[in-house]
């Protein structure tokens, strides 16, 4: 797979492209890369994926406090799995949101060859997103693509859609952002020392440091699945400012213990996939009521995971 960070880095033939910010790479973006590279590969043609760093609503003011579903590392890496040839990451400015939509597909037609196009049903693109699907049906006539607008996946609520996924991790809904993502919820981050108070009480804990554009589940504790070297772990994920023991403080912290497992794990690169939430985080009258709700919490979790 090649990856580049400008249209201009990349030069293919016949290509098949599919155009959009991918965020989550959910159950409806998986739908449409399925079709892009199933078609394009039956036809010995490379499946190419136009995406946006940073986000273009960001760019443009539309979003303020924005935290990615998949930070641009780890969407490459879920687009990659989906069977994607070549991905562009293109970076996005004021200076690219100004190019008019026919000089950019213009560009892409130069630099891709593009044979056909997937984009979403209510895409735009181009200065004043005057690029709509009427307006790139009728220009690939001139520039020699097809055009397809591929139609959303629902369910009982509607379209399954990035910004819906964002409102579940955000509220905590673990388990309904998972069923639209078709996978469950994941954060990635290096094990990190902490002030380990964990081990003070007999629960040591891996506190992980996370990107800081990497969308996070609400404060509470959660049933997660750990990813050590390789290796899936059952665990209890606190995120959090551990009201027992601070007072006041800001601060987010993720902490995970592993069940079953005493190994020292610091600076390795340890991946959370979120089960089930269990609580809201608290604080405790004493160190000893919390431990007890922690074993509490520790049963309903193997519960869960098993």
């Amino acid at each position: 797979m090649t990856q580049v960070n400008f249209l201009n880095d990349l030069s293919l033939q016949n290509t098949w492209l599919a155009i959009g910010v991918f965020d989550g790479v959910h159950r409806g973006h998986q739908q449409m890369l399925h079709l892009l590279t199933t078609d394009a590969h039956a036809e010995s043609a490379p499946a190419v994926v136009l995406t946006f760093e940073p986000h273009p609503a960001v760019v443009l003011g539309q979003q303020t406090n924005f935290k990615w579903l998949s930070p641009p590392d780890e969407r490459t890496a879920l687009l990659k799995a989906q069977g994607v040839d070549h991905i562009i990451l293109q970076h996005f400015d004021r200076d690219f949101a100004s190019i008019s939509a026919r000089d950019f597909m213009e560009s892409l037609s130069r630099q891709l060859g593009i044979r056909h196009l997937l984009v979403g049903y209510d895409f735009a693109l181009g200065r004043d997103r005057e690029g709509d699907v009427p307006f790139l049906t009728v220009l690939g006539k001139r520039l020699g693509y097809t055009l397809q607008p591929v139609t959303p996946v629902s369910d009982q609520n509607g379209v399954i859609s990035s910004t819906r996924i964002r409102q579940h991790i955000r509220s905590g809904e673990v388990v309904e952002a998972s069923v639209e993502l078709g996978r469950l919820y994941a954060v990635n981050g290096e094990v990190v020392h902490g002030d380990g108070r964990g081990r003070t009480i007999h629960i040591p804990t891996a506190n992980l440091d996370l990107p800081a554009d990497k969308l996070i589940p609400t404060n509470g504790v959660y049933a997660c699945w750990a990813w050590v070297a390789g290796v899936r772990r059952p665990a209890v994920t606190n995120i959090g400012t551990r009201p027992t023991f601070t007072t006041g403080e800001q601060a987010l912290h993720v902490e995970t213990h592993l069940l079953d497992h005493q190994e020292d794990i610091y600076g390795q690169k340890l991946s959370l996939e979120f089960a089930g939430r269990l609580r809201a985080e608290q604080r405790f009258p004493s160190v000893e009521a919390l431990v007890g709700q922690i074993h509490k919490d520790i049963k309903q979790a193997r519960k869960i995971l098993a």
